[in-house]
């Protein structure tokens, strides 16, 4: 275990070293008579920024903490994605041209800034501009009360808190009340890993905004301490009804299943929900990781909601999360099955989204 901290750090370190180098280059284009003395002010700097990301859990309670790892996350990723290729390319010019040395730097200096930018800000947008995304379901079931359908709206991933704040939250709102639905389902990671910035940011009572019957399950970032009923009576007061492992059907057209999470060792079974509840009756199945879609099928349910691949969030994640999962986004039939997993409204670690989109889920439901 310590060896693997230690490999894992030096090769973190290795790609400061490597950030660090280039931007020198850069700044040595442009200023070649700069003094030495800033580059270890801003070797020091990078240090600072590189070790942010921890600022994160020992300051969970002020924002400044969340944004500062938030932003240095940001730019990791997108020097990963800019600088081999600008090295290469300007390796290859280097190779087979005869410009000047100094005047590619200063080229590539700019191109790879103005990359920067570009794909960050595109990422933001990506990350703060959700979309609507529609799907139409038959399920071979009468509704309970009789009615011939009903629109439910579903989003995952919220993930509230310093970065996914206010005006994100009073966007879901307003987007959710626009559908006019006559169910929400919240299916899992609500918060961003602790409660501290999510009721400092205000959150529950815009969600309290919701003009329509909310339920919600928890995911792996709703941190549930042993004995601890903060989390929920802090979800409960923001106006969601709470399913741990429940199975409801009073006052509602459909059976409505929230399992606790996968990574709750105290959970029960899918088949052992399904068996709580009328066979006859529309089962809808909250449960956060998509897993095992094989298991909720054979229980007889009809629909399973899910979020947290979040789609992979950057690319290339989004290969990985395909690979892993057997839904990792979108829509799948498994016999009656219906599985529908969003890329998430909100997101974790980094405030963007390159590849992928936030959006709200609307769900069509038709009855036999």
């Amino acid at each position: 275990m310590l060896i693997r901290i230690i490999v894992s750090l030096l090769i973190y370190h290795g790609f400061l070293f490597y950030i660090g180098w280039n931007m020198w280059k850069g700044i040595k284009a442009f200023r070649p008579n700069v003094r030495r003395r800033w580059l270890v002010v801003g070797s020091a700097g990078l240090l600072v920024a590189a070790w942010s990301m921890f600022f994160r859990f020992a300051f969970s309670e002020y924002a400044w903490a969340h944004w500062a790892a938030g932003i240095w996350l940001v730019f990791a990723y997108l020097m990963v994605l800019i600088l081999p290729l600008t090295n290469v390319v300007v390796l290859l010019l280097r190779w087979f041209t005869r410009i000047d040395r100094r005047k590619l730097t200063r080229s590539a200096t700019v191109v790879a800034l103005a990359l920067t930018l570009l794909l960050g800000g595109f990422g933001a947008y990506s990350a703060y501009s959700p979309v609507v995304k529609t799907y139409d379901v038959a399920i071979g079931k009468p509704a309970l009360d009789g009615r011939k359908s009903m629109k439910i709206v579903m989003a995952a991933d919220t993930h509230f808190g310093a970065l996914s704040g206010p005006s994100h939250a009073k966007r879901l709102v307003n987007m959710i009340n626009e559908q006019q639905p006559d169910l929400v389902l919240f299916p899992g990671d609500l918060v961003d890993d602790d409660i501290v910035q999510y009721v400092k940011q205000g959150i529950p009572e815009i969600l309290r905004g919701i003009e329509a019957p909310v339920y919600a399950s928890l995911g792996n970032h709703d941190r549930l301490e042993a004995g601890d009923t903060s989390l929920i009576s802090t979800l409960e007061d923001s106006g969601m009804i709470m399913l741990y492992d429940d199975v409801v059907s009073e006052g509602l057209p459909v059976t409505l299943i929230g399992r606790k999470d996968r990574t709750d060792p105290g959970r029960m079974s899918v088949a052992e929900l399904a068996a709580q509840a009328n066979p006859a009756t529309p089962l809808i199945l909250l449960d956060h990781q998509p897993y095992e879609l094989n298991l909720a099928a054979d229980a007889g349910i009809d629909l399973e909601v899910s979020g947290h691949t979040h789609r992979g969030q950057i690319f290339p994640a989004n290969f990985i999360t395909n690979r892993i999962y057997e839904n990792d986004w979108g829509y799948l039939q498994k016999g009656q099955m219906h599985s529908i997993v969003t890329s998430g409204y909100g997101f974790w670690g980094l405030p963007m989204r390159m590849g992928t989109r936030s959006e709200l889920v609307v769900i069509n439901l038709s009855f036999e």
